[in-house]
């Protein structure tokens, strides 16, 4: 207890504030040791989770996520997962994926967070990229059938490991498909997770991973290449202590909702890391579709006291006639991932008397700006920089920028990264040193502040797409149209759209042969569908005979958004 109690009570005031008391963390600083399992020992019996499906329910304390981590440690390790070790976990929202995730930190094994949506080709680039040993999957839906088909191409993948997330048993009912799949090597995580002790103590010989070493990889969303891949460190968990204290507003005995899938960065945002470093208890609600009318009322029936979700959520919610809810038991809502409609603040403060506290980061960081607790939002503002990152906006030159002026919003790493920034890309050292170059991170995303220091987002440099709470990365899009006979050339931007905010859309020069038509239009929505992930499909397609481009021969997808503007 003692460690995060210092980090809470001497590096951070009252009001959100760094002290000026230096902090590190202890050279063996563990999140799985240190904040879980010392919460477990001390508080065994206080929430840490309230999961919920459409079927099922069920309350964990501290110390069954001691207990059940542990257990998952020993079965983990007998299987031949080790320190250092790359294991890409695909597990929605299913309970298990807190236990295990929890587990992979105290064995010192890197986590590779991946959302359930990808296809073959996606996991065949992913389990190649980071050089993945095991894979622990879902066998909801058909996620396990096509891990297994990538696995097959990728020698490095040793481990298969399946969770079955309907708590039904892998094989009750399951087709031959599936029967076939599991007979290639998966193990059934459920049934054989159970037979391991519940006891695993932090190993005395110095082996336990330490706080400077890989924690966690996530992909980030490529733009003109693949998906890079940002490397945390253990201490990376530590910074969201202010993403959770200080924006989220937990309390310890309050119940804490953030609506995301475990695959996305915003799920230990709000989901993990910070929440359970305050000792609060967090909610997950496992759905396979959403419907606001569930959500709301797993709002009422749980009391949430604090809530998490990206704009596109809330505009669906505002949709719903708010009266038939009790929402009474919200303290305080908070929102990221795309800019928020002020149509949406002032409809869901006319329901619920509270203001959305909106707030921005990356992969690559935890909550970098945001209006913290204490504040007074101001309508379309991302809030101020919060106190852990010394923040710049800049010109092309690396000028600061006065204000109501945009400029680059970067990070000054010149007296060494704080805590929170990512270490590199992994094996993308041009990259990185693009990326931290001249004392600076370069977040590539563009701002401008205005006199009381407020900042006001103006967009992306490398043309991320922002739908419904998704971060889509154009390339990734564009490699798959181009793989269809009939696409020559393509270009993939956002389109603005009133409920997921962006949406994709697909502006393409057709082969000599093929005449655009809305039969060919579906043709490749479908076809893009089942190449990758099915929220990456283009909504929107144009048909031209030129994409517009430089002189050098890049596509200027500037010139396609202004007109698609206008």
């Amino acid at each position: 207890m003692e460690l995060y109690q210092r980090f809470l009570t001497e590096a951070i005031d009252g009001e959100g504030r760094l002290t000026g008391v230096e902090y590190h963390a202890p050279e063996t600083y563990n999140f799985g040791f240190d904040v879980v399992d010392e919460l477990g020992k001390s508080e065994p019996q206080r929430r840490a989770m309230i999961w919920t499906s459409d079927t099922e329910e069920r309350i964990f304390t501290f110390g069954d996520i001691m207990r059940l981590s542990a257990q998952a440690c020993n079965y983990f390790k007998s299987i031949g997962i080790a320190k250092g070790d790359k294991v890409l976990s695909v597990l929605r929202r299913h309970w298990e994926f807190w236990v295990i995730i929890t587990a992979l930190h105290k064995l010192g094994a890197v986590v590779i967070p991946a959302t359930d949506q990808l296809k073959e080709k996606d996991f065949v680039y992913r389990f190649n990229a980071a050089e993945v040993k095991a894979v622990i999957c879902t066998s909801f839906g058909g996620v396990l059938e096509e891990a297994e088909r990538a696995a097959k191409k990728c020698d490095g993948v040793k481990i298969k490991i399946a969770v079955d997330g309907v708590h039904t048993g892998l094989r009750n009912g399951a087709s031959e498909e599936r029967i076939k799949t599991l007979d290639c090597g998966w193990r059934d995580y459920g049934s054989e997770v159970c037979a391991f002790g519940e006891v695993y103590e932090r190993p005395a010989d110095g082996s336990a991973p330490m706080r400077d070493e890989a924690m966690l990889m996530y992909f980030t969303s490529g733009t003109t290449a693949y998906p890079k891949i940002a490397l945390h460190e253990h201490t990376y968990s530590l910074a969201h202590f202010i993403t959770a204290k200080w924006w989220h507003n937990v309390q310890k005995d309050g119940v804490h909702f953030t609506v995301a899938e475990t695959g996305w960065g915003k799920a230990v945002w709000g989901k993990l890391y910070g929440q359970w470093l305050c000792g609060a208890c967090v909610f997950t609600y496992d759905f396979d579709r959403f419907e606001q009318s569930k959500l709301l009322n797993m709002i009422s029936k749980h009391k949430i006291t604090t809530f998490c979700a990206p704009p596109t959520i809330y505009r669906f919610m505002i949709k719903a006639d708010l009266s038939k809810y009790d929402l009474s038991s919200l303290k305080y809502i908070t929102t990221a991932g795309e800019a928020l409609n002020p149509e949406v603040y002032n409809r869901l403060k006319e329901a619920t008397g509270l203001g959305i506290m909106e707030g921005f980061g990356q992969t690559e960081t935890t909550l970098t700006i945001a209006n913290l607790r204490g504040c007074v939002p101001k309508t379309g503002s991302m809030g101020k920089p919060t106190p852990i990152y010394p923040m710049r906006l800049v010109d092309c030159d690396g000028n600061d920028v006065e204000a109501g002026t945009a400029g680059e919003i970067c990070i000054d790493i010149s007296n060494g990264r704080p805590y929170g920034l990512f270490r590199e890309y992994y094996k993308n050292p041009e990259e990185t040193k693009k990326a931290m170059c001249e004392g600076l991170y370069h977040t590539g995303d563009t701002a401008w502040r205005d006199e009381d220091g407020y900042m006001f987002f103006v967009g992306r440099t490398d043309d991320i797409i922002k739908s419904s709470g998704y971060r889509i990365g154009p390339f990734e899009i564009e490699s798959v149209l181009m793989e269809h006979p009939s696409v020559l050339e393509c270009a993939v931007t956002g389109e603005p759209d009133p409920v997921r905010g962006q949406v994709v859309k697909a502006t393409i020069v057709l082969t000599k042969g093929y005449e655009g038509s809305e039969e060919l239009k579906k043709e490749i929505q479908t076809y893009v569908k089942k190449a990758t992930a099915p929220y990456k499909y283009p909504r929107i397609i144009d048909f031209v005979d030129e994409l517009p481009k430089t002189i050098s021969g890049k596509i200027r997808r500037n010139v396609l958004r202004s007109s698609a503007k206008s």
